[in-house]
């Protein structure tokens, strides 16, 4: 359900119109009757797999650099 207030109900309500939010509700704040604000509950993101992009990686990642490019990296 979505419903308008104004500033100073929403002042005054704030907790009220928390938990209405919380329960799905869409509140929209008003200055006058000018919509400034809307106030929607809180959807957290869909968990992503690790790895969804195909890549191996090689065993010799984990090797010591050879001496030449390490320095490269030093200089």
């Amino acid at each position: 359900m979505r419903r308008t207030v104004k500033v100073q109900e929403a002042k005054t309500r704030l907790s009220a119109i928390l938990a209405d939010v919380e329960r799905g509700d869409e509140v929209v704040i008003a200055r006058g009757d000018v919509p400034v604000a809307r106030l929607i509950p809180v959807q957290e993101p869909p968990e992503r797999e690790l790895g969804f992009v195909p890549y191996h990686v090689p065993d010799s990642f984990h090797e010591p650099l050879p001496e030449d490019e390490l320095a490269a990296w030093e200089a």
